[in-house]
């Protein structure tokens, strides 16, 4: 699989009544595709994966599947029982994944040894691409950068990371430790810092609402134009700031809502905020956005 620069984690849509909307996920799928996104994850942290049934999950796959047309689809496979992010990855390749995205352990706080162990497992004899997702601020570990150049080493299917610690110098170590692995920021805000250091790009939320303008950003940065990439980065900040002012996906699918993309209620243990004050302005923030068409007057 050739690695896109911009992947967008899916939220999941769901029935007023809370039930896996299968004809919803296909068409946001295929129009996300349609609007920046070269590639998707399927049940990922922002598709509200803790609350997916093993049927679920099947089902939603195979509905973004065929949305996504020829865009890459990774699944979300990440869990703090290795046994079961082994048996969920191999679901994924049978299913016919174009990779998997695997999450470090929660909750039980593994040493670098025995995360070293956990991926290894995943990853050995499985027959698609393994990128991995480190994310401390939900796991409360963190995967170091030694330790994915040792998981790579001894995987050659372990081909990318994810990295979500928010710090620029963490994207940094990983591109200067492995340098054969794919590294994306998991971090919107953090997309225009890293590809001027070499990374490939971004596992977005934001290009759910703002896609056309971050593919804007890449492309100008790729070809030279490093003011109006700059520029564009700028302009989207607020955006990424206010997308995570609640924790992923709260403020997302909120604003999709009021956008009318229509992807539902959150699940519990999610909830929305009583004051949204903070969501009525990164809805004002994106209206504008898309009302001055920023992608044609970035200058």
């Amino acid at each position: 699989m050739q690695w896109p620069c911009i992947i967008t984690a899916m939220v999941t849509p769901f029935t007023e009544d809370g039930v896996l909307d299968e004809v919803r996920a296909e068409s946001l799928a295929r129009w996300l595709v349609a609007n920046g996104s070269e590639g998707l994850v399927v049940a990922g942290t922002t598709g509200e994966s803790p609350t997916l049934s093993p049927s679920e999950r099947e089902r939603l796959y195979y509905a973004v599947r065929r949305g996504a047309g020829n865009a890459a689809v990774l699944m979300g496979t990440g869990s703090n029982d290795t046994h079961h992010a082994v048996q969920m990855s191999h679901e994924a390749a049978r299913w016919g994944a174009d990779g998997v995205l695997v999450v470090t352990p929660i909750y039980n706080k593994p040493p670098q040894e025995g995360l070293f162990q956990h991926f290894v497992k995943i990853a050995e004899n499985l027959a698609i691409p393994v990128m991995l997702y480190n994310v401390p601020g939900r796991t409360g570990v963190t995967l170091t950068a030694d330790t994915v150049a040792r998981i790579a080493k001894a995987c050659p299917n372990v081909v990318a990371v994810k990295e979500a610690a928010g710090q620029i110098e963490s994207i940094e170590r990983l591109l200067e430790t492995c340098p054969g692995v794919t590294v994306y920021s998991g971090d919107d805000a953090l997309l225009y810092p890293a590809l001027t250091l070499g990374a490939q790009g971004v596992v977005s939320v934001a290009a759910h609402v703002v896609g056309p303008e971050m593919a804007a950003l890449v492309q100008a940065f790729r070809s030279g134009d490093i003011t109006t990439a700059r520029v564009l980065h700028g302009r989207l900040l607020p955006i990424f700031r206010d997308l995570f002012s609640w924790p992923n996906p709260i403020p997302l699918k909120w604003l999709m809502n009021q956008l009318d993309m229509n992807v539902g209620p959150l699940r519990l243990p999610l909830v929305y905020p009583q004051d949204v004050s903070i969501l009525e302005r990164l809805k004002a923030n994106v209206e504008d956005v898309r009302r001055k068409q920023i992608t044609q007057h970035a200058s």
